[in-house]
């Protein structure tokens, strides 16, 4: 049997898990809180709270790993504390899979970056991203686990879409000449996650993102648009009253190739761009 251990299994580990299980997979998902673990055992996986419950069986029966949980000030929260126990068990596992971001590249003043760009992160967060994208490869020339690095792009799917703001009337068009971000569909994500597991590459790393770099504030026009709701009025950037975290997505700009996923993955996207997304999340909701 195919046993998945999923450390720290929050949006994008669940969207894996709804291909996997049917196939008859058995899960394991870590996650701080008991509260949480409810929620993940509602779904079909097998919850522990870690740190706390003993991960050795499941660490010692996993067929694949998948690494959700982000780096702290200690730096990758998996490796502080297993490093030794994943060296242990890397020759038994068929894949290992490590969620990244594309802030690892830093800004690009709006230029195309694929996975051979230099890695210039413009924030703590990438920063820390950068370190440990570094310490699992390091792990993994050392033992041969079997890593494959995922470096997403901005998030958005059921639950994370901009309609709520959008009908509240709190969503701001922010505007910053020349800025684009990259996106992807968390069910996008789910099926390159899949694809990997089903074709193995260790020491590949792929960046996952649509094929339409956009503007921020046009993904809420669009959003307004669908929802026939006014239009946010455009607010300057340099005036724009936002959170250090909020401003500091705006401080790299650049374009995502996601050439790899489909020349090596097979991947055909479920959601190409923002507005086949949006769409396909109105259409749930009205379902």
């Amino acid at each position: 049997m195919n046993r998945l251990l999923s450390f720290g299994h929050g949006y994008s580990a669940r969207a894996l898990a709804g291909l996997l299980l049917p196939q008859g997979w058995h899960i394991v998902g870590t996650t701080r809180s008991a509260d949480k673990a409810e929620r993940i055992a509602a779904t079909g996986v097998e919850p522990l709270v870690w740190p706390g419950d003993d991960i050795g069986p499941a660490l010692r029966k996993a067929t694949h790993l998948l690494i959700s949980a982000a780096p702290g000030q200690d730096g990758d929260p998996v490796l502080a504390r297993l490093r030794h126990d994943l060296a242990q068990v890397a020759s038994g596992l068929a894949w290992v899979g490590y969620l990244s971001t594309t802030g690892v590249y830093g800004d690009h003043a709006g230029g195309w970056v694929d996975e051979s760009a230099s890695l210039t992160p413009a924030t703590e967060r990438g920063v820390a991203r950068v370190k440990a994208e570094a310490a699992w490869r390091r792990l993994a020339s050392d033992t041969g686990l079997p890593l494959h690095i995922f470096r997403l792009a901005g998030i958005y799917g059921p639950g994370r879409g901009p309609f709520a703001k959008v009908r509240d009337g709190t969503a701001r068009r922010i505007v910053k000449p020349g800025q684009v971000f990259s996106r992807i569909h968390v069910d996008d994500i789910a099926q390159v996650l899949a694809a990997s597991i089903a074709r193995p590459d260790p020491g590949a790393i792929y960046n996952v993102c649509d094929d339409d770099p956009a503007p921020p504030q046009d993904v809420i026009a669009h959003a307004a648009h669908l929802l026939n709701l006014p239009l946010a009025p455009e607010i300057p950037f340099a005036d724009a009253e936002m959170t250090p975290m909020a401003r500091s997505f705006y401080a790299e700009s650049k374009r995502v190739d996601n050439s790899r996923i489909k020349r090596d993955l097979g991947i055909h996207l479920i959601h190409p761009d923002y507005r086949s997304g949006l769409a396909s999340l109105l259409e749930k909701e009205h379902r």
